[in-house]
């Protein structure tokens, strides 16, 4: 077990909730639920657990551990089935096939409403409703029991005789439907009660069931009182909400809610679309108290601001579509704004809130803003930022501060993650910062490395040739600056690789149109990538302005300009393990990408290069001659009866084919 693992498994919370097992190339190996994290992952590390050997395989890849946060146990079991089937990790046997959760339907069209359990949401009418979906289709079954056995309602599908009702209405647990012995208002009035107690209201059935329990022991029926007893557990269990599953669960909604300590704010959001939580994102700021504040991220996803220093730049135009700053100008600017609500807490808490959301939703697609948004704390300029989601997205967007209920909820557990990472980075600080400061005194800086940027290179024998670079902030990963590079020289191609030639490339690219420089570059390689790319910075006269190494992956050893010989150092100090992590992560990000586009060129298509040919007339063209050797040998009239392929396109396909005609 390496070091990172082991912090990591030292300060998991002893929450219930889900854990993500990834290996080093980021990949989840498995999805699972616990009572108690600390406890349940931990066990697959001790060595007296005999485990299979699909899991015993699956701990020897495990490099690193994610989690999220839950009230319950049962939460967790619904949200981790939920993951699994939207991740499908390799070591996950289970929950991975397309078995839905059961739901219950109220068919609210019908004069007297039917209530029972389908799998399958198909409304034959709007008025219908459905509530779910529930994990436990055995205790859903036991919970519609234990409601017809407490309120009166029809008990069969058709009528046992005709002209009169069935022992059912004698005995009080049927009012009559099928001979219309009560009407439909009132019978609809009986439903009504049900459906609250599918809305997660059940304080009334529960409170008859208690009462029954309490009466039957008072009477010394223990065994009747023990029944009603599970009936309440099972009742507990079943309605236990998830909250990322609200019962409006056909709208997209993102969750943000912030944790903070004296210095330091975390901030978390969940991405939930259709029910599902798709992603976490999460954002650690100085508090706006400080003079300087910033985002930077976590392990997710990343976004970066200054908020005291860009309150007057427009960062949100979109493409011609009307920008929130100028939308903000027509009303107040950003700084008015902070400036009266800068002595408030909760004020300033909004506006971190409001910060991470413009800036966030301004880098993605419009078509991936959500139509409802769950904020902690109201946004000091919510409808100014209403207005320009509106008008980005196309459709309407609503802003909500949740004080009950399910949503309030829902914030309280984003809420409950961001404490717990908050945490998690307070114990790491003290680490980094030790960490930085050896390798300032190894290298002999003046200052300390705050900013790290690490390069690598990916190929196979110079194929789809890749570069990568990562960036390291006070020793966290910081993925908003990480980038890909595709290696441009015609030189480097199959059979024929230069990775001293792709370094050179990469820095030329890196550094030439930029005045910011990093406080550290490290190069994956020894003495020849590092003179390489010395090379290229003292051309650029950057030579003095860069602090450059590289660290040989044999034996761990750090390379400086001009020097022959490495530096002595030994690989377990706390400077070079950081160098070590960052080169890891940059081997890992340019070797994903690789893959990337190596997986890409062998679905590539010779029709690629025909052009005007898009994906759906190269299918249709497929689909007409069932295979590319036909369509060479196609003349012009035979293409031109496709569907879709004009005279023109006919006339440049056959060109293709056809080179020397």
């Amino acid at each position: 077990m390496d070091e990172n693992l082991s912090t990591i498994l030292t300060n998991l919370p002893s929450d219930a909730g889900v854990y993500f097992m990834k290996d080093k190339q980021g990949n989840i190996l498995y999805i699972g639920k616990a009572k108690n994290l600390k406890n349940r992952v931990k066990s697959y590390f001790n060595a007296s657990q005999k485990h299979s050997n699909r899991i015993a395989l699956m701990v020897q890849q495990i490099r690193d551990i994610e989690f999220i946060v839950t009230d319950t146990e049962a939460e967790a079991l619904a949200l981790e089935a939920n993951l699994i089937k939207q991740h499908q990790p390799h070591f996950n046997v289970l929950l991975k096939d397309d078995k839905k959760y059961p739901y219950i339907c109220i068919t609210w069209s019908e004069d007297y409403p039917r209530i029972f359990i389908t799998r399958k949401r198909r409304l034959n009418s709007k008025l219908d409703r459905y509530y779910g979906p529930y994990v436990d289709s055995g205790k859903l079954k036991d919970t519609l029991e234990i409601i017809k056995r407490t309120f009166p309602l029809r008990q069969r599908s058709k009528p046992l005789y005709k002209n009169r009702p069935c022992l059912n209405y004698d005995m009080g647990k049927c009012p009559g439907v099928c001979q219309n012995l009560i009407t439909s208002e009132d019978y609809r009035e009986i439903i009504n009660k049900i459906a609250l107690i599918f809305q997660g209201r059940i304080d009334e059935l529960l409170q008859q069931l208690t009462e029954k329990m309490a009466n039957c022991a008072e009477n010394l029926e223990f065994e009747k009182a023990s029944k009603y007893r599970d009936q309440i557990r099972s009742l507990t269990q079943l309605f236990t909400t998830q909250k990322v599953a609200l019962p409006d669960d056909t709208i997209s909604r993102d969750a943000i809610a912030l944790a903070q300590d004296d210095k330091h704010t975390c901030i978390q959001l969940f991405q939930i679309r259709a029910g599902k939580l798709i992603s976490r994102l999460g954002f650690f700021t100085d508090n706006l108290s400080n003079e300087k504040t910033s985002f930077s991220q976590t392990k997710n996803e990343s976004q970066t601001i200054n908020i005291n220093e860009k309150y007057e730049q427009d960062l949100y135009n979109n493409k011609g579509k009307m920008s929130f700053r100028s939308i903000a100008k027509e009303s107040q600017t950003i700084s008015d704004k902070y400036q009266d609500s800068s002595n408030n807490k909760n004020d300033d808490k909004g506006e971190i809130l409001q910060r991470v959301l413009e800036e966030h939703y301004s880098n993605i697609d419009s078509l991936e803003i959500p139509s409802e948004i769950l904020v902690q704390y109201n946004l000091p300029q919510e409808e100014i930022l209403t207005n320009w989601l509106r008008e980005k997205k196309g459709k309407k967007v609503t802003i909500i501060t949740p004080q009950k209920q399910q949503k309030a909820e829902l914030i309280s557990m984003v809420e409950r993650n961001a404490q717990i990472e908050l945490e998690r980075s307070q114990k790491f600080t003290q680490t980094n910062l030790q960490a930085m400061e050896d390798l300032a005194k190894i290298l002999d800086l003046s200052t300390l490395p705050r900013r790290i940027e690490g390069y690598d290179i990916s190929h196979i024998q110079g194929s789809n040739a890749v570069a990568s670079r990562v960036v390291f902030i006070d020793g966290l990963p910081a993925k908003q600056h990480y980038r890909h590079y595709k290696i441009q020289n015609p030189d480097i191609k199959i059979g024929h690789s230069d990775d001293f030639a792709s370094l050179q490339e990469i820095i030329k690219r890196r550094f030439s149109k930029t005045e910011e420089y990093p406080d550290l570059v490290i190069i994956d390689g020894g003495k020849g990538q590092l003179s390489s790319v010395w090379e290229v910075l003292e051309e650029m006269n950057l030579s003095s302005k860069i602090n450059v190494i590289s660290l040989a992956k044999k034996r761990e050893e750090i390379f400086i300009p001009n020097q022959s010989q490495p530096l002595s150092t030994n690989k377990e100090q706390m400077g070079v393990q950081l160098l070590r992590r960052l080169r890891d992560e940059a081997h890992r990000f340019a070797v994903t990408f690789h893959r990337q586009q190596r997986l890409k060129a062998s679905r590539r298509s010779i029709l690629d290069d025909i052009i005007g040919l898009g994906f759906e007339r190269q299918k249709l063209l497929l689909s007409h001659f069932h295979s590319i050797d036909y369509i060479r040998e196609a003349s012009v009239k035979q293409l031109q009866e496709v569907s879709g392929i004009g005279d023109n396109l006919a006339q440049n396909i056959y060109d293709y084919f056809h080179p020397n005609f």
